[in-house]
């Protein structure tokens, strides 16, 4: 506990001197270590010789705790999925803090344990980081800015590499994640019925690629959902993705709340599930392969690529029918993560 004189962040927390760095030892780096910190201004990590994945992200959601989560995990595992993407193994992370004065220290310090227990459960090192305070007003209690590294494992594993005939692989149910904040925001929740989904998903790809499964493309489908990423993947291939309906998992709590709240699923967010492009011969081991992982239980086949229309994505409804899944227009949720 880094109480001091005071139960709550204070400007002087971020002030470079003794009480900052009383801050970072006893809230931090007791959270999650130094591992190895010499207390430099960066960083240096021993790294295989080969290609780097590298990704940075900001994560401002509201409620910063949540059904099933907070904005600790959420950090370590957007960013970690992230990379995943890219075929790549995280090695480290960096992790910063905008904290707004008055935020109550016993929810910083929960943030942060939160921060090394997502850490370890991905294998994943946090190195670095650093830490702001502002006064009050200036923010919404804390935002957390991150940054990654990977070791790429599969070169060449990208949306822009999607082929006519391939499968998409979707590893869970829609919608989880930002049903749950918008129903937590809007103090909408009954018992909790709903949980986001934020999860790390480093077994899952790692599996696959270890396996040899031919993996061409992931997303994993965030703000603006499950649409919003297969038509990046499309309008990057040139290609046509078309999915079944039917066939995409939607939990009933999640799916009862966004046809109450007048949301397609479809657009919401989602922080611990995969969208997985992978060649025909090789979809049905990989949809194996994901079931006997941990947060593949519900992994489904919900569709495969087409080489027309190009840079379309289409969906055979519960109907019969055709439409088009057009890239969702604006924040439909804003700060869902």
């Amino acid at each position: 506990m880094v109480h001091g004189d005071s139960d709550r962040v204070l400007l002087s927390h971020g002030a470079g001197g003794r009480v900052m760095t009383d801050l970072i030892e006893k809230v931090f780096l007791a959270s999650y270590g130094a591992h190895g910190s010499t207390g430099d201004d960066s960083a240096v990590l021993d790294v295989a010789l080969g290609q780097i994945a590298f990704t940075t992200d900001s994560f401002v959601v509201d409620p910063i705790f949540f059904p099933g989560g907070d904005i600790g995990r959420l950090a370590v595992c957007g960013t970690v999925n992230d990379l995943l993407t890219a075929a790549s193994k995280p090695a480290a992370l960096s992790v910063s803090f905008i904290i707004e004065e008055g935020l109550e220290m016993r929810a910083l310090e929960a943030v942060a344990a939160s921060i090394q227990d997502a850490a370890s459960e991905a294998n994943v090192r946090i190195v670095t980081g650093d830490t702001k305070v502002v006064p009050r007003g200036s923010a919404d209690k804390v935002f957390i800015t991150t940054a990654g590294v990977g070791i790429v494992l599969r070169p060449g594993v990208s949306g822009s590499a999607a082929k006519p005939g391939d499968k998409v692989i979707l590893t869970g149910s829609a919608g989880d994640h930002g049903t749950a904040v918008m129903l937590a925001r809007e103090n909408l929740l009954d018992n909790e019925s709903v949980l986001s989904d934020v999860a790390p998903l480093t077994d899952i790809v790692l599996a696959l690629l270890e396996a040899g499964c031919r993996v061409h493309a992931m997303r994993d489908p965030t703000r603006g959902g499950i649409a919003a990423s297969l038509n990046e993947i499309a309008r990057q291939s040139g290609v046509c993705i078309e999915i079944d309906e039917m066939a995409v998992p939607v939990k009933p709590a999640v799916a009862a709340a966004c046809e109450a709240l007048g949301l397609d699923v479809l657009q919401v967010a989602n922080e611990g599930k995969m969208l997985i492009v992978v060649s025909p011969d090789d979809a049905d081991r990989s949809l194996e392969i994901v079931h006997g992982r941990r947060y593949g239980e519900d992994a489904r086949i919900i569709g495969e690529v087409r080489a027309a229309p190009r840079s379309r994505v289409q969906m055979r409804t519960a109907f019969g029918t055709s439409r088009i899944l057009d890239m969702p227009a604006g924040e439909l949720l804003p700060r869902i993560c």
